[in-house]
């Protein structure tokens, strides 16, 4: 069954140091918290990589910009900024969802 709806979807990926991964994952935690507490959040989560180990893979879903730029703000702080070595996001507007 399709349902009709509009929401955004933040998804790919950041590369750092293989060797800094897992630090820059804990150290996101609490804006994984946050962003999930946060209005208009639907799902949040940065996670590292099953297979590549300086990946680490961003998903974000959110009811609307305006939800969206309320909780992003000025976006990573300069300490997180400092380690992304690449990155490959995007943000897609999706109008329907149905099951696999």
């Amino acid at each position: 069954m399709w349902e009709t709806l509009s929401m955004l979807i933040i998804a790919g990926h950041i590369q750092v140091e293989p060797t800094e991964r897992d630090g820059y994952v804990a150290e996101c935690v609490s804006i994984v918290e946050a962003a999930r507490a946060s209005v208009g959040c639907i799902d949040f989560a940065i996670t590292p990589d099953s297979v590549e180990p300086g990946r680490v893979n961003v998903f974000e879903r959110w009811q609307s910009d305006e939800e969206l730029m309320s909780f992003r703000g000025s976006g990573p702080d300069e300490g997180q900024k400092a380690q992304i070595l690449g990155a490959q996001v995007s943000k897609y507007r999706i109008s329907g969802v149905e099951a696999p």
